[in-house]
């Protein structure tokens, strides 16, 4: 499996991010370093996305455990030569198994270019990826986040995204253009602000709570990441 693999950033970003953001910066610096875990294999990362849909992580980990334990790196090829009943046998859903084996169809046809999508701006990726079966614009943008590594990705419908944005600036809401507005500003280093609300969202900052009314349906939940 090798050594593990962060998102990788450097004091540039954190000097940007800092200046932009004076209760960010107090964050980062209570906060520290941030080690996300990365996967650059994209085919690999997208299949995991697929099987941790509507699961815990620890199901999404044993299954996903199986998969490599039985073909080591999963592969386009290795998901096409399987039958529907062998990646049942997993532990994956009827529709789970329809959208593995049709990403690596997709992929194995060349309809969908995958080194092609380095060249390509966050838009399009974006585009790209969502149009895969099972696949939504929030997991196209984690692909992008944690096996891409692209440098400038915040995810608007990513719920702890939303709620770190809440607590760190007191907000009861965030609306689409009060997104936007945080987006700009972050930019073009999106994607580490994101490693910082993450962490913000999940409690590192002593003292910080969610400004959201507690009776706002939904307002509370946090999106698993990755």
């Amino acid at each position: 499996m090798g050594e593990p693999q962060y998102f990788p950033y450097d004091e540039q970003a954190i000097a940007h991010l800092k200046a932009r953001d004076a209760r960010l910066a107090e964050a980062i610096d209570i906060i520290g370093p941030v080690r996300r875990e990365v996967t650059p294999d994209l085919f690999a990362s997208l299949v995991n996305c697929i099987v941790g849909q509507q699961i815990s992580t620890k199901a999404q980990v044993t299954i996903w455990k199986r998969m490599t334990d039985a073909f080591g790196d999963v592969t386009p090829e290795v998901i096409a030569a399987c039958s529907d009943d062998e990646l049942q046998r997993f532990g994956l859903s009827f529709r789970k198994v329809g959208y593995i084996k049709g990403s690596a169809e997709r992929v194995l046809s060349g309809e969908l270019d995958l080194e092609g999508l380095a060249d390509l701006p966050d838009d399009e990726v974006c585009r790209r990826l969502s149009e895969l079966p099972g696949i939504g614009v929030w997991t196209a943008e984690m692909l992008m986040t944690f096996s891409m590594q692209r440098p400038d990705i915040m995810s608007f419908g990513d719920l702890a995204i939303q709620r770190g944005l809440r607590m760190l600036h007191h907000h009861r809401r965030i609306t689409p253009q009060l997104f936007a507005k945080y987006r700009r500003r972050y930019a073009p280093y999106g994607s580490v602000a994101s490693l910082y609300l993450w962490e913000i969202a999940g409690g590192a900052v002593p003292g910080m709570r969610d400004w959201a009314p507690k009776n706002a349906k939904g307002s509370r939940s946090v999106r698993k990441k990755g």
